[in-house]
Parts: C-alpha cells; sequence; structure tokens
C-alpha cells in the first residue's frame, strides 16, 4: 500500500506510510470509496477524440464538443492540460472549443509534437472552419517553446493565431491563476 502510494506526484515514503496508517487507523471505509472510485476512472475515462479532454464515454465526444453552440465560435484555445480547461472554463471567458496537449514540448523528456497529439490539431484545423487559435500554454520556457511551435504550424493554415496575456504570472500555472486574471489574459491576448 505504502508502494502504491508513492506513484502519486509529492508522495514520498514517508507522506506514503503517514496516509496508509492514516486510512487503515481511522479511515477504511472512505479509503474502500475512494479505490472504487479510482477504479472507475481509470477504467472508464478516456481521450475526447476531438479535443483531447477527458470524457466518460469511450470514443464519444467530450460534453463541451458536443455542445453546438461552441461549434459557432469556430475558434479552438490550446491548453496544456485537462485542468487548464477546467480553470477557464470556471472563468466564464471563453466559449469556444479547445485543443488538450496533456504536456508540452520538452525534447530532453522525448516529447515532441506526436506525443502532444499536434497531427490531430493539424487534421481539425484543415477539416473544421477555424478562424482563431487561442494558444494558452503556460508562461514557462517550455510553454513558450511549445506555443511558438504550435502558431508557426497554424499560420501554415492561414489562421489567426494568438496567445493569452501575460496576466498569467511567468512560471505560473493556469490552474492556479484567479479567474479574473485568467478572463482578462484571454480578453487581452494578442496575436502571434
Amino acid at each position: 500500500m505504502i508502494e502504491a502510494l508513492q506513484v502519486m506526484p509529492g508522495i514520498g515514503p514517508v507522506s506514503a506510510t503517514r496516509i496508509a496508517y492514516y486510512l487503515l487507523d481511522r479511515k477504511r471505509t472512505e479509503g474502500l470509496l475512494m479505490t472504487k472510485a479510482v477504479d472507475e476512472a481509470l477504467s472508464n475515462i478516456s481521450l475526447c477524440p476531438i479535443c483531447r479532454n477527458y470524457t466518460d464515454v469511450e470514443n464519444e465526444p467530450c460534453q463541451l464538443c458536443s455542445n453546438a453552440r461552441r461549434k459557432e465560435k469556430h475558434s479552438i484555445c490550446v491548453v496544456e492540460t485537462p485542468s487548464d480547461v477546467m480553470a477557464i472554463e470556471a472563468s466564464a471567458s471563453y466559449q469556444g472549443n479547445y485543443f488538450v496537449l496533456h504536456g508540452h514540448l520538452s525534447p530532453l523528456d522525448g516529447i515532441g509534437p506526436h506525443e502532444l497529439g499536434l497531427e490531430y490539431l493539424k487534421d481539425r484545423l484543415s477539416q473544421e472552419r477555424i478562424e482563431e487559435v487561442i494558444i494558452a500554454t503556460s508562461h514557462t520556457v517550455e510553454g513558450d517553446v511549445t506555443a511558438s511551435y504550435i502558431a508557426s504550424m497554424v499560420k501554415k493554415f492561414d489562421i489567426r493565431v494568438s496567445r493569452i496575456a501575460t496576466g498569467v504570472p511567468l512560471g505560473g500555472e493556469l490552474g492556479s491563476v484567479d479567474g479574473n486574471t485568467l478572463a482578462l489574459s484571454l480578453n487581452y491576448r494578442r496575436d502571434m
């Protein structure tokens, strides 16, 4: 149990031991419910075939991609993680479509365009009537490189490319930014 808990980020041997004993001593019922929830999630949640966000119906579009009003917006917001989608949705400042990278370019870690699913983004750009791609990657070195790569790819399709404004702190993750700052960043995005 202690070894299994250490697969979580930030959980080392000491924290894993503390969690294991806490569950065994005081929260067995809740631990079993948590185990069931994790098992169901890992067994049933897959990637949306359109935006690569998470969906609970395999090979079916997620709730956001199923929304007909979003398709009318003709824009795609490219984010690094599903939690970035949640952060932007919580700000209620964007009503278009998404594309989730599940990371950023990192050659040292073996993460290139293929690992980010950029061929799927290219397919969408060539098949859908997209008027703007908004790049909402984190303002880190890796996020900036990823944004530049995607911008050069999108420009080949003669589509407007913008990046969210730097109201998001440098080195910051979108999930930790308050809704107002995120809304302003989206409203005052700039062309790349």
